[in-house]
């Protein structure tokens, strides 16, 4: 279970911090219009990166967790939707170390 659980927050961290990066980007498009020229690739490729390749992975990872830790529904739709709206994959992943290990997460094997 500790290693579904690295592997969900990797993607977690990674998924959310694309997401963060795309709203950033296209809300300074809204402010500023004239940044469109130079924000326009960073819009495309982070938002095919994210929806196309990270979005799907992270979707994968919080299955795999949810499905190894035996929690219930609730759970794996909150992490799903938690890939929908910025800063939300942060909390949602601080949310699950805190009850799943209430200790603190484990350090990895050797």
């Amino acid at each position: 279970m500790d290693a579904a659980f690295r592997r969900y927050r990797l993607m977690s961290f990674v998924t959310g911090t694309t997401l963060l990066t795309l709203f950033l980007t296209l809300a300074l498009h809204q402010w500023d219009l004239s940044l469109w020229k130079s924000l326009r690739p960073v819009v495309v490729i982070d938002g095919v990166g994210h929806g196309m390749v990270l979005y799907p992975i992270y979707m994968i990872m919080s299955f795999q967790f949810v499905l190894k830790a035996k929690l219930n529904l609730a759970y794996l739709l909150a992490m799903l939707l938690a890939g929908f709206v910025p800063g939300v994959a942060f909390v949602v992943e601080w949310y699950l170390a805190r009850k799943i290990y209430p200790e603190g997460i484990p350090r990895r094997r050797a």
